[in-house]
């Protein structure tokens, strides 16, 4: 019978930046001419927020060593368990879901890969490790474990997709690669081998804004069909489990995202997350309350811009299939760096 552990962390890209670039996504919207300079006024923002963006620099590195010591705990936890293979769920922000197909849901069932993350053309800032362009990285893959896991998952009623090589881009999706660079943070390598799980998050705007920033006058623009609910992406979480759970195998399960994103919340002009909203969600998890979970609603994530969720709530089925809490987790909160991010180890009670 299969053995399994239940992790979340964030990818959050800035992390791989340096302190004085992390707030880069917040300068960028105080920019931003459709905005109110009134709510870009710095004395009417929360006192947190007040204190942070006091000394930008300073406090990226409160940030990341708050979240370098959350990784650094599921890092060990994924030690102490030590996976037959670890399953990601993460977004694709056009990536390799472009107009030419956007599944729901699809499994990279890739071979080993070497990863030159700071060859991509997109990454031209330094990155915090100092590393040179053609740093490379070994990412290990179980592509024979990740056909069963799709032969299973459509048996059981799910039309899923799945790739054996990329489509529109050589390099893994963001949500993959960083996972994997920032559980190996303090660079030890990666041994397991990883299965990449990706999901539509960003439904309707996956094209129509390409999964990404743009402009507050530009929130007009034909939005495409929605991604998944939560509903469903929990149902799919527990038949992974369902599928995966007669095999011989530890797996450890994973969501790999922050949690709202500020650069998506209109009713904050784009300068903060969702916080209250987040809150309310963590709550639901911290107590084990799948039912309330289960009744999200896409409209809901979609206007607090906690698209990127459906990862953890992937997770979150899996965890209400095998009965199993958490029995670790962090929310860290901020105002000026996009995102709140959490954390989590699941087992059970």
């Amino acid at each position: 019978m299969a053995e399994f552990i239940g992790l979340g962390l964030t990818h959050y890209p800035p992390l791989a930046w340096p302190d004085e670039q992390m707030a880069g996504l917040l300068r960028w919207t105080l920019e931003d001419p459709d905005i109110p300079n009134d709510a870009k006024d710095p004395a009417i923002w929360s006192e947190q927020m007040q204190e942070e963006w006091r000394d930008p620099t300073v406090a990226a590195s409160r940030h990341r060593q708050v979240l370098t010591d959350n990784l650094r705990k599921v890092r060990f936890r994924l030690e102490a368990f030590d996976p037959d293979v670890v399953i990601v769920w993460g977004d694709d922000q056009y990536e390799n879901f472009r107009e030419s197909v956007i599944p729901t849901f699809a499994v990279l069932a890739y071979e080993d890969r070497e990863e030159k993350p700071w060859a991509d053309p997109r990454h031209d800032h330094p990155n915090v490790w100092d590393e040179p362009k053609d740093a490379s990285f070994f990412i290990r893959s179980d592509r024979e474990t990740a056909k069963r896991l799709v032969t299973g998952l459509i048996t059981r009623h799910f039309d899923l997709a799945y790739a054996y090589e990329p489509l529109n881009q050589d390099v893994l999706p963001h949500a993959f690669l960083n996972t994997v660079l920032f559980l190996d943070y303090d660079r030890q390598g990666f041994p397991w081998p990883v299965i990449p799980f990706s999901v539509n998050c960003y439904g309707n705007r996956v094209i129509s804004y390409r999964g990404s920033l743009s402009r507050f006058a530009d929130r007009g623009r034909p939005l495409d069909p929605p991604g998944p609910s939560p509903a469903r992406c929990m149902s799919l979480g527990a038949a992974v489990v369902d599928t995966l759970s007669d095999l011989d195998l530890k797996v450890a399960l994973v969501a790999s995202a922050s949690w709202s994103h500020a650069f998506l919340v209109d009713k904050t002009w784009r300068l903060t997350p969702a916080t209250q909203a987040d809150r309310s969600y963590y709550d639901h998890m911290v107590a084990g309350d799948y039912k309330a979970l289960r009744r999200a609603k896409t409209e809901e994530l979609v206007e607090n811009g906690q698209q990127e969720m459906l990862n953890w709530f992937c997770l979150l089925g899996a965890m209400e299939a095998l009965g199993h809490v958490p029995n670790w987790s962090d929310f860290v909160e901020t105002s000026i760096f996009n995102s709140n991010k959490v954390f989590a180890e699941f087992a059970a009670p």
